[in-house]
């Protein structure tokens, strides 16, 4: 097997990755609880920026 040409981190390898996704859930699950109505502003902001991008791909590519 050829070895790669980015040596980057091995996702998935090692426990510090694990440590890292499972402090992120941590901090969204305690910002849904603490704050639902900050939580629920960013995902309609995330949906917005997800509709723009897929309007900016129907005009580029239709």
């Amino acid at each position: 097997m050829a070895k790669s040409p980015y040596p980057v981190i091995n996702p998935g390898g090692g426990p510090m990755g694990k440590v890292i996704i499972a402090l992120v859930l941590i901090a969204i699950v305690t910002l849904v609880i603490k704050y639902p109505s900050d939580a629920a502003r960013w995902v309609h902001g995330l949906g917005s920026v997800i509709d723009g991008l897929v309007d900016f791909f129907r005009t580029l590519f239709g």
